[in-house]
């Protein structure tokens, strides 16, 4: 293991950065595309098998399974920044402990968000946008969900961990894993067993077992740089506190974005009906598979910035900064003329049925991506804050976008816009945020150059490990 370790790291601190955020990019961006299956391929399925109050009904499901994936985030993404800066600090001990307690934190955490779902789950679905044509649906898919809500945030959360510590194409082995099987059982349970939207949830939760049983898999088997070990599946109060704290801006980013999921379905109900729900479904589907390669630009920075900032090599540190932003960028210029240009087939790939739906969701799509642009800037340049285990800053970035701005010009430009207002407030979000996001950045990589960083991460506030000073709860 130490010699998988000692490979990972003369990789991470040594090689060319353009060539080694291609090998990463390409497994994440395969990772990534897989993953948007997942939500698309429902939305697909049920839409063509159910019906269009079937997808309005699972669009307001959509913001709660935001919510359960958050959790798996916190932890998830927490327990792997922790990682990968462990790693540059050839710290492996205190690595494996992340490792350990994070799969611990994730099942204890998925637990309680299903007890806590089952108790508030109708007044939530009411809350994001559930009307009574469409909330049978809604609870025949958020039952089964939640049933399964362990192994959404153990195999997601598991499987940032195995990226983040530079196996990013077993990441993506594992992704092309899970979503080949929810892919194979959608039309199965869908269409052959008649199931409706009960199938297309079966058909979820079955494919991320197959998930979790590869990831763990992993962390016990010879390719893991970090295993799993006995004495770290416990709570070390210190471990946690890291892993919660890193792991905060993309859990507050979920959260928010649930919230703001929730305001735009009772605003596009108020202002446009069953159908304008409908319409966000499928544009948030589309939103996502255009953003997907400027999000895989960023995962395969973050394994890159993490250990050369544990490592103190700031010079490499800048150049993956000023890598990924250039690259994202122009994904998000090409991805924002293909939107403007052409946005009918993909809309049609949702619905071809219903003419209202689909003029909504064409409507809605071009004014949403109009700040598309710099969403690639704006992706890759408040991760940084999260790569580097920035807490406070990476959270306050993350809540600008999603809550600060976003919310109350849900709230107000409807009031002048009508409809169209609902779809104005993202782009006008994007730029403010992208904008304050820039300001921060160049503060951050001035003082990268100029002076030693006082790490929020350090080896005096996570003691060794030793099974002595593991404090279990």
């Amino acid at each position: 293991m130490r010699e998988a370790a000692q490979q990972k790291s003369q990789e991470l601190g040594e090689k060319p950065i353009g060539r080694l955020m291609w090998k990463y990019f390409l497994p994440a961006f395969v990772g990534v595309v897989v993953y948007s299956l997942y939500n698309i391929v429902d939305r697909i399925f049920i839409g063509r098998g159910v019906g269009a109050l079937a997808l309005s009904g699972l669009s307001s499901v959509f913001p709660i399974m935001l919510i359960v994936m958050a959790f798996g985030m916190l932890v998830g993404i927490g327990a792997g920044v922790n990682v990968s800066i462990s790693m540059g600090q050839k710290d492996h001990n205190k690595a494996e402990q992340f490792l350990g307690n994070g799969l611990v934190l994730m099942i204890l955490v998925s637990i309680l968000v299903s007890i806590i779902g089952f108790l508030i789950k109708t007044p939530v679905l009411n809350l994001f946008g559930a009307t009574e044509e469409t909330i049978g649906y809604a609870q025949e898919y958020l039952n089964i969900i939640l049933f399964g809500a362990v192994f959404q945030v153990v195999g997601f959360g598991m499987n940032n961990i195995i990226r983040s510590e530079g196996h990013a194409r077993i990441s993506m082995y594992s992704m092309l894993l899970s979503a080949g099987a929810n892919l194979i059982l959608d039309p199965i349970f869908i269409f052959v067993l008649d199931m409706g939207v009960k199938g297309a949830a079966y058909a979820t939760i079955l494919s991320m077992m197959g998930l979790n049983i590869w990831v763990l898999a992993h962390f016990l088997g010879p390719r893991a740089v970090n295993k799993l070990k006995v004495k770290n599946l416990t709570i070390n109060t210190h471990a946690v506190s890291r892993i919660v704290a890193v792991g905060m801006a993309p859990f507050s980013m979920q959260i928010a974005g649930s919230f703001v999921i929730g305001l735009y379905t009772n605003q596009l109900i108020r202002y446009g009906g069953d159908l304008a729900v409908g319409a966000l479904g499928i544009i948030f589907s589309i939103a996502n598979f255009l953003v997907m390669a400027m999000v895989a630009i960023n995962m395969a920075s973050q394994p890159i910035i993490g250990f050369n900032f544990g490592a103190r090599d700031y010079d490499r540190v800048k150049r993956t900064v000023r890598l990924g932003i250039t690259a994202a960028s122009v994904v998000a210029v090409v991805s924002g003329i293909i939107v403007e240009l052409i946005p009918s087939p993909l809309v049609r790939l949702f619905n071809t049925d219903d003419p209202e739906l689909y003029n909504l969701a064409v409507t809605g799509m071009r004014i949403f991506a109009i700040a598309l642009p710099v969403v690639g800037f704006q992706i890759v340049a408040s991760n940084f804050f999260q790569s580097i285990g920035k807490a406070k800053v990476a959270t306050f970035l993350t809540l600008l976008r999603q809550l600060i701005l976003l919310a109350p010009l849900l709230v107000f430009l409807p009031r002048v816009f009508g409809l169209n207002g609902v779809w104005m407030a993202t782009p006008i979000s994007d730029a403010g945020s992208a904008l304050v996001t820039g300001i921060f950045l160049w503060w951050q990589m001035k003082k990268l150059g100029k002076e030693e960083i006082s790490m929020e991460v350090s080896n005096s506030n996570i003691p060794k490990t030793s099974e002595t000073e593991i404090s279990t709860v």
